[in-house]
């Protein structure tokens, strides 16, 4: 998929269908010219509604869309005959997608599963007709309901990534090469800043068939909080993650402050960031040699679990997937 084609956010304009008028007709029939009122109820008008779509990964296919209308409801007819309910508006999402009310930044809902629909915008209700107005002293009464307007909205939609593990680091920390190795996810790979523009998602095979799904995110900047660089829009797919593995070159000036700055950016842009499982990575091992390597490790500090692990030459991958997995499933008490 082309950078260009990840879109993880997206404003239509909304509207559900309103509800059909209730039918006002009296009968007339042949044996009895004065048959009273038969006037039908009118149909619902349609909803909005998201709907959750597991092979859906981004919200390109919505990047042109600008309006969606749901279809107002028939309205009734003699005979007592029902108006048609109107046809739902689907609006089929990627699962982790959140919908907003423009105006009010109201968190109108969000879809987390394949199939599930969210019912953002209710349509109108159908009038009823005028065989619900007839009373012992009201015969023939020549009236019914209006059917109920719908609801229109300017809605935002946002994508937050769905993934067990996410990757935090700076650009150049070795993000993209560990996901090409560790699943089959084929991110962009080169040596310059911001490389990876989009979320790659890949699964990562266990033992006896099992997997869990890791992401390569945008690399964080120090101000990234603040919007600086990918900013917010990398920030945002973090926070659906289970657990942060932060990755730290082994060639970097101070990895202890490299970390303390990339746990700060969290820290910033959410207090629940912080309170996720973490481990942390040194990368780019098999740039040094072991003699060095040992010296590093002997008197780093870190507040978490750290592994050195080289995706070139597969140091540690065993011992990093076997980590992530115990961090993820921990044994039940």
């Amino acid at each position: 998929m082309a950078n260009e084609n990840f879109i993880d956010f997206v404003k239509i304009f909304c509207r559900s269908g309103k509800g059909g008028a209730g039918s006002a007709h009296l009968a007339h029939l042949a044996k009895d010219p004065k048959g009273g009122p038969d006037g039908g109820d009118g149909g619902k008008g349609g909803d909005i509604i998201l709907k959750g779509n597991r092979n859906l990964w981004t919200l390109l296919h919505l990047r042109y869309t600008k309006h969606i209308f749901a279809e107002d409801g028939g309205n009734g007819q003699k005979n007592q005959c029902f108006g048609k309910n109107g046809q739902n508006g689907i609006i089929e999402v990627p699962l982790g997608t959140i919908v907003k009310d423009v105006e009010t930044d109201e968190v109108l809902g969000e879809v987390l599963e394949d199939g599930e629909e969210v019912v953002v915008l209710k349509g109108g209700r159908g009038g009823q007709g005028n065989v619900h107005f007839k009373t012992a002293t009201r015969q023939t009464p020549r009236f019914a309901q209006p059917g109920e307007e719908g609801i229109e909205k300017w809605l935002s939609l946002e994508l937050k990534v769905l993934a067990d593990v996410g990757l935090v680091g700076f650009p150049n920390a070795g993000k993209s090469t560990l996901i090409s190795v560790l699943t089959n996810a084929k991110p962009k790979i080169a040596n310059y800043p911001f490389t990876t523009l989009k979320p790659n998602l890949g699964i990562v095979a266990y033992r006896d068939y099992q997997s869990f799904v890791i992401a390569d995110i945008p690399g964080i900047i120090e101000g990234a909080s603040e919007g600086k660089g990918l900013g917010l829009r990398f920030l945002r797919h973090i926070e659906r993650n289970a657990l942060l593995l932060y990755l730290i070159p082994i060639t970097s000036e101070d990895i202890t402050k490299e970390y303390k700055i990339l746990f700060n950016e969290l820290k910033s842009y959410s207090t629940e960031l912080v309170d996720k499982q973490q481990i942390i990575a040194i990368t780019k091992c098999d740039l040094l040699p072991e003699n060095e390597i040992a010296k590093i490790q002997k008197k780093l500090k870190l507040p978490v679990p750290t592994i050195f692990i080289s995706a070139h030459t597969q140091k540690n991958l065993v011992q990093l997937k076997d980590l992530l997995w115990a961090t993820l499933n921990p044994p039940e008490n």
